[in-house]
């Protein structure tokens, strides 16, 4: 299911990043001891009455050395493509400023619901200030102290409010899957060699509250639905080669995909922004599927594929899991492999494992490889279990959590692996104190 979306908007130094930081921080993320698993600043996730959203700063979106208006309006036009609810942030401490207007001149084209928030009011006698920003013509200004929280509670409130029901939602059934990668890696050729190979098309569907445009399609008996990623309204001069705009994009495909597929362009080999967008995937627990398109323009001899393979091993260690496909979608090389594969891991990643063939294999692996010891203590694991799907989720129960050190989780991990056919998924084990 898609996440209700928030973009911060605003002039620049009205506090954008601080509230960012405040929503997206309580949010306990998975970490993982791997370079390369990173979430870009612009993008992040929050948490409010136990329900979660995406929320987009776009002061993270650099888009060059434009004049001040010219990147505030473009920053303010990429909020409204991509979210369900906009919060417009201002600043008593300089009251209604001309850009603070300009903005509100270009939010009022929308048809996406605005939530004004009046940003630094950190004292009670600042709260007489903030009717002065009724004059926006968005309704009550909110009061908010992004330095304290305070008011940011009444804002979320506000928001959420606004947001699309789940009940909105239709439930489908069909393996949603996205093409993501850098620009110009082939993602485009891919879809059209994909839908035409694949011909039974079912319909184009709107997606939920989106502005790009899914397709769905049979293949195999199985129906999928194919994500835009490159259908973007460009307002102005919003280009999708602005390398954080196009990571933005990627994300908000991931968020909405049960399978990512990570096109790597085979001629230019693999770049920091593959880095980004795949650690982005593999964070977000979503299957993933990496594919190097453009292996018809290399020249090859018996070891080029192999060479390319470890190449990718070592560049994204974290994705051990992943299965590797080399196609082209000019000649149409192993494009009919790559249905089957999606199919495949999207059933891993809901697969689920009962809890008493997982004690057997958890004996198994302590036989061979008994706990270690930390600091004179010995790590007791008494019982494994999983608790959920969409990634597969275990958790053990230990007599201390601290003393699971990570390369015994990652050999906890590696032995579900041996035993269960989890390719394409990653798997996420949590330790927990038995009492």
């Amino acid at each position: 299911m898609s996440l209700p979306t928030l973009a911060i908007v605003g002039r620049p130094n009205v506090g954008k990043s601080t509230i960012f930081n405040r929503i997206v921080g309580t949010r306990q993320a998975i970490v993982e001891d791997t370079p390369g698993v990173t979430r870009d600043r612009l993008y992040g996730r929050g948490t409010w009455l136990a329900r979660e959203f995406a929320v987009i700063d776009t002061g993270g979106i650099d888009l060059g050395d434009e004049p001040l208006m010219q990147q505030i309006t473009e920053q303010a036009e990429i909020a409204m493509d991509e979210a369900d609810v906009i919060l417009f942030l201002v600043n008593v401490e300089n009251g209604v400023t001309d850009a603070d207007e300009h903005v509100a001149q270009i939010l009022y084209r929308t048809d996406k619901p605005v939530i004004l928030a009046v940003n630094k009011v950190d004292n009670i006698e600042r709260r007489n200030e903030v009717f002065d920003f009724y004059s926006l013509g968005f309704g009550e200004p909110l009061p908010l102290s992004g330095t304290h929280g305070i008011g940011l509670g009444d804002v979320l409130d506000a928001v959420f409010a606004k947001f699309p029901d789940d009940d909105d939602q239709d439930e489908d059934d069909s393996i949603k899957f996205s093409f993501i990668g850098r620009p110009n890696v082939g993602k485009s050729s891919l879809v059209n060699a994909i839908l035409g190979e694949n011909r039974v098309i079912v319909s184009p569907m709107e997606g939920t509250t989106r502005d790009a445009i899914d397709t769905k399609f049979t293949a195999n008996d199985q129906e999928f639905t194919m994500i835009d990623t490159a259908g973007l309204r460009k307002r102005g001069k919003v280009y999708e080669a602005t390398e954080k705009y196009s990571v933005l994009r990627a994300m908000r495909a991931i968020d909405r995909s049960d399978v990512v597929l990570m096109v790597l362009n085979a001629e230019e080999g693999i770049r920091e922004q593959d880095k980004r967008v795949a650690g982005y995937a593999h964070e977000a627990g979503r299957a993933i599927i990496i594919v190097v398109n453009k292996w018809d323009t290399l020249s090859k001899d018996t070891h080029t594929m192999a060479d390319f393979e470890n190449l990718i091993r070592q560049e994204f260690v974290y994705l051990d899991y992943a299965p590797i496909v080399f196609v082209s979608a000019k000649t149409g090389q192993r494009l009919q492999n790559l249905p089957p594969m999606i199919m495949t891991a999207a059933e891993n990643q809901s697969r689920r494992i009962q809890s008493s063939v997982l004690n057997e294999v958890l004996n198994d692996a302590l036989a061979v490889t008994p706990t270690p010891t930390v600091n004179g203590k010995r790590l007791r694991i008494y019982y494994m279990t999983q608790v959920a799907i969409k990634p597969p989720t275990f958790v053990v129960f230990v007599n201390n959590p601290d003393l699971l050190h990570f390369s015994y989780q990652r050999f906890l991990i590696n032995q579900l692996r041996d035993t269960f056919d989890f390719s394409g998924t990653p798997i996420h084990l949590i330790a927990r104190n038995r009492q």
